[in-house]
């Protein structure tokens, strides 16, 4: 039985969103939870989203929010920057202000530029404390984000996470549903390499960390295990490799799938740069706080199961 931290509620901001709507799920066991839509909270006007704040004055901040349109953030630099690195840097401030504790989600596009090899000579799983080097505007804005709520001295976890899927919103995944009806071949890039995550493990590992730091003994004890962790699907693939397994999936049902061929990103230019390879190793929270995702390969299997 999951104890319910008194005190404030929990401010979920973007509760629309990817990871959001299955976060409204997990944290109602912790206490009571007031989502917050894009609609209700302009994350690019700070007076508005202090006023929200002040408003409920939460004991714990959840921010699922980000601005995403990767390609995007190449012309908007200045709203990627209010969203994803302002925003939580005030999401902080408050949160501070209020002894509370600040849950946000950051991204593996900060990494990107040198790889760090292991014994086997490969490209091993960026940790926490590798260096970082965004190729992006989207990729600096989210590390923008994370040094922002460094800065303000607050109880925080940030989860680093990466390539976050389910059926529904815009997701590769559902993209890959959409054209699997109408397509007879598809080519699918195979040089791109991460963790891909299911968003509804995403949000229940998210609640047991939380249940087992945060609604036992609130924001003093979140602070001693806070900090940076990876948190996303164990092992790695390609964007192809994600597809394959998916098709294979839905294959071994009888359905009738496209054909896949492996390509390269620079036959699919994009204005964005991406890291070759963004890979996270998930060591530090399992050990923290004994919890962890399964390998990629469950994430698929369980979303396409029902």
């Amino acid at each position: 039985m999951i104890s319910r931290r008194p005190g404030g509620p929990i401010l979920l901001v973007g509760a629309d969103g990817q990871t959001g709507q299955d976060l409204r799920r997990t944290l109602s066991p912790l206490g009571d939870v007031v989502a917050v839509t894009r609609r209700e909270a302009d994350l690019a006007d700070a007076d508005a989203l202090r006023r929200i704040v002040r408003e409920h004055a939460p004991s714990l901040i959840v921010n699922a929010a980000a601005y995403n349109a990767v390609d995007r953030a190449e012309t908007e630099p200045d709203l990627a920057d209010a969203v994803n690195t302002r925003a939580p840097g005030i999401l902080a401030e408050e949160a501070a202000r209020l002894d509370a504790a600040l849950v946000h989600y950051s991204s593996d596009y900060l990494f990107g530029g040198d790889l760090f090899l292991g014994p086997d000579g490969q490209p091993r799983p960026f940790r926490e404390d590798d260096p970082t080097a965004p190729l992006s505007a989207y990729g600096r804005s989210k590390l923008g984000g994370e040094e922002a709520i460094r800065g303000t001295g607050c109880a925080h976890l940030i989860f680093r996470t990466s390539w976050v899927y389910s059926r529904r919103g815009r997701t590769f995944l559902a993209a890959l549903l959409r054209l699997e009806v109408k397509s007879e071949e598809l080519k699918i890039v195979d040089d791109e390499m991460s963790s891909p995550t299911w968003a509804p493990s995403l949000a229940d590992a998210t609640a047991l960390i939380l249940a087992a730091c945060w609604s036992g003994g609130g924001t003093a004890s979140l602070r001693e295990r806070q900090g940076i962790y990876n948190l996303c699907g164990r092992g790695w693939c390609s964007r192809y490799g994600f597809a394959s397994a998916v098709f294979a999936h839905h294959e071994a049902r009888g359905r009738t799938v496209p054909r896949l061929r492996p390509t390269t990103s620079a036959e699919f230019p994009t204005p964005a740069a991406r890291p070759a390879f963004s890979a996270m190793d998930t060591s530090r929270v399992r050990e923290t706080f004994g919890i962890g995702l399964p390998d990629w390969r469950v994430g698929v299997a369980l979303c396409l199961a029902d």
